[in-house]
């Protein structure tokens, strides 16, 4: 198990941890019924937060961000020599998890994308994991929520039993929403990306070698050019860059960021 704390990265802090570090952390957690933000981060994560302040704020008070996408694991094993075997991708994690919430009868709530695509969800959840607690799915807003209304969303996710929350709000709405949450709910939540929509099988996922390889981005670009062009082929250089601007000299984005007004609503 590797779980070696928080390494910088173009001024975002992302932990050095496999997917057994990941796993311990999270069910521990869940078990205790305590707080627990974290997201797993792929370089537009990781460019989200170098752009943008008040992001880099929020995700550097996270509690665990996983280095989702090889092109992040092969930086911090390239800068900090961390030995990171893998890379530890959100929605590779949620089905690595789910086997341990379905045995030890841990309650799991979802929360975000479409009614449709929680319908789907569910029935695969069923046919794969049959014993799996489900204490509610709730879908995104697809707008944004006031400090009232998501100390509403917490409660009701508190209130029907859940120990766990997986986020689907695609990146960079999600960890928005889990920085929120993160004091509202005593339970890990998660910010798993295209997790809900690769286990309800709307979403391809792509074949192993092509993750291996670090071009998991090159079938999402694919499957959803119009949506995705703008973020793979003009972040993905702009990373490579600035990666290179702080192996060569050591400096970086500064990583205190800018906290956000708490009175200010969120992606929900």
């Amino acid at each position: 198990m590797i779980d070696d704390g928080k390494r910088l990265l173009l001024g975002v802090r992302i932990d050095a941890v496999d997917y057994e570090g990941a796993l311990h952390r999270i069910l521990a957690a869940a078990r205790a019924g305590t707080s627990l933000g974290v997201s797993a981060l792929a370089v537009h994560g990781v460019m989200t937060g170098v752009l943008d302040a008040q992001q880099r704020w929020r995700i550097n008070n996270l509690d665990l961000v996983t280095p989702d996408g090889q092109p992040v694991r092969w930086a911090l094993n390239r800068l900090y020599k961390t030995g990171l075997p893998d890379q530890v991708h959100g929605a590779v994690l949620t089905a690595k998890l789910l086997p341990h919430l379905e045995s030890e009868r841990i309650a799991v709530y979802w929360y975000g994308t479409t009614p449709e695509i929680l319908a789907r969800l569910q029935a695969e959840l069923q046919r794969r994991h049959p014993g799996l607690v489900v204490a509610g799915m709730e879908p995104s807003r697809f707008g944004t929520a006031t400090p009232a209304e998501l100390d509403a969303i917490a409660a009701r996710i508190t209130a029907c039993g859940a120990q766990i929350c997986f986020v689907g709000l695609g990146c960079p709405r999600q960890e928005t929403f889990v920085a929120a949450m993160r004091d509202r709910l005593p339970m890990p939540a998660l910010a798993v990306g295209a997790a809900f929509t690769y286990l309800s099988g709307e979403l391809r996922e792509p074949p192993a070698w092509m993750r291996r390889s670090g071009l998991e981005w090159a079938w999402r670009l694919a499957l959803e050019p119009r949506r995705l062009w703008r973020r793979y082929l003009l972040l993905n250089p702009a990373y490579l860059g600035l990666l290179a601007v702080q192996r060569v000299t050591g400096r970086t984005v500064r990583p205190d960021g800018r906290a956000p007004s708490p009175d200010e609503p969120v992606p929900a």
